[in-house]
């Protein structure tokens, strides 16, 4: 009988461990998609928020147009698709100083994001606005649901960057970026 007890003991010990090693798996796949929306770089469609502290004049609300560069009060023609805010914040300040002041403090912030296209097997396909930390089963619920002819368990995922147009098979917790295009697959009985 006490044999039976030791047992069950080393058994519930096991699936202890097991479950909070379950649990740090998960803690870590959060930490790497805060990572990557740490790292977002700004695209053609977006539109972002300039502080200059102290200079009202300087700072304002703009779009990253079809060439990817935006025009700043006295910095014309700025490239800032590929950038990230930090970097752009960087460059920014850069080309202020000295000339046209002595310590700028510049903050830049992402307003809007480049719209995503939720394709296939949803019930009300389209253009939508992005939302930061979106999922393919999130896009899905946002385009109406799936269609009786959908498969739900995962999509195709198009991704342009600067330079490369990737298009991957993604499962329904993927996240998803702006520009993305998703495409939910039909079903084969």
């Amino acid at each position: 009988m006490f044999k039976n007890m030791k047992f069950s003991g080393v058994a519930i010990t096991i699936v202890m461990c097991l479950s909070v090693l379950g649990c740090a798996l998960k803690s870590t796949e959060m930490e790497t998609r805060l990572v990557q929306n740490i790292e977002y770089r700004l695209g053609t469609g977006d539109t972002i928020r300039l502080i200059v502290f102290g200079h009202e004049k300087l700072s304002g609300e703009f779009n990253v147009g079809p060439s990817g560069k935006v025009s700043f009060p006295l910095i014309l023609n700025t490239q800032t698709s590929g950038l990230t805010t930090k970097e752009l914040e960087t460059l920014i300040t850069e080309e202020l100083t000295p000339q046209y002041l002595l310590d700028p403090k510049v903050s830049v912030e992402v307003l809007s994001y480049r719209d995503v296209y939720i394709l296939g097997e949803v019930r009300t396909p389209g253009k939508y606005p992005f939302i930061p930390n979106m999922t393919v089963k999130q896009a899905v619920a946002i385009a109406g649901g799936y269609t009786y002819r959908a498969r739900e368990d995962i999509a195709e995922l198009t991704h342009q960057s600067e330079d490369t147009i990737t298009t991957k098979i993604v499962d329904t917790i993927s996240t998803i970026s702006p520009g993305d295009t998703l495409v939910i697959t039909r079903k084969w009985f």
